[in-house]
């Protein structure tokens, strides 16, 4: 008889593979395709072996790498939600809830519990390590759009007021790397890359 805690074990292995056919916004650096949700996650992680001496004081860095490699699983399910797409945002965190329950529930408890809960924290923001996590989260495409020219901000009308605030959870997660994000920003509309904020007319509010 096959052990039953194995054959659980192996079918989320072979779920997981899916998330390789899940296709972000983001273009890789070359700007020759769209990268995948499990591209993305390696990505991350080895962005935070690399840049682990930026780390803010309380941060796991293990457990940090584990939450990046576990964070967009729920992908499988619920797709890549655009992160300036309003509409898609709007059911996003219901669709991912409903991913997590299935997803992990196809492990045995103790580790359905463990990967859930680097989920849920991850997703709560309320510890040094997910912060971490997340400003590393949205340095990455960030990093992909000044290398690709653009790519996705050309491609969507993304303007430089909107780039700066969804990059802010890089200055409280990150805050050694902050000066580095804005003068990206600065350099990629300098080079046009990025269109900057739109200008009101004189006379409007």
């Amino acid at each position: 008889m096959q052990n039953s805690q194995l054959m659980q074990q192996i079918q989320f292995i072979v779920e997981i593979d899916r998330l390789k056919q899940v296709l972000r916004q983001t273009l890789l650096m070359d700007g020759s395709r769209r990268e995948n949700s499990a591209e993305h996650s390696w990505h991350l992680a080895m962005m935070a072996i690399v840049l682990a001496d930026y780390a803010p004081a309380g941060v796991d860095m293990l457990r940090t790498i584990k939450m990046m490699l576990v964070h967009d699983v729920v992908e499988i399910d619920a797709g890549d939600t655009f992160c300036y797409d309003v509409q898609g945002n709007g059911d996003k965190t219901a669709r991912e809830l409903q991913a997590a329950d299935r997803l992990f529930g196809l492990l045995p408890i103790t580790q359905a519990a463990e990967l859930r809960h680097l989920w849920d924290e991850f997703e709560a923001q309320e510890t040094p390590s997910s912060r971490f996590a997340t400003a590393l989260d949205r340095l990455q495409p960030l990093l992909h759009n000044q290398h690709n020219k653009g790519g996705t901000w050309q491609l969507h009308g993304i303007t430089g007021d909107r780039v700066l605030q969804r990059m802010q959870p890089v200055e409280m997660g990150a805050p050694q790397l902050w000066p580095f994000v804005t003068q990206v920003i600065e350099d990629c509309i300098a080079a046009g890359y990025l269109n900057p904020a739109p200008t009101k007319p004189v006379g409007v509010e």
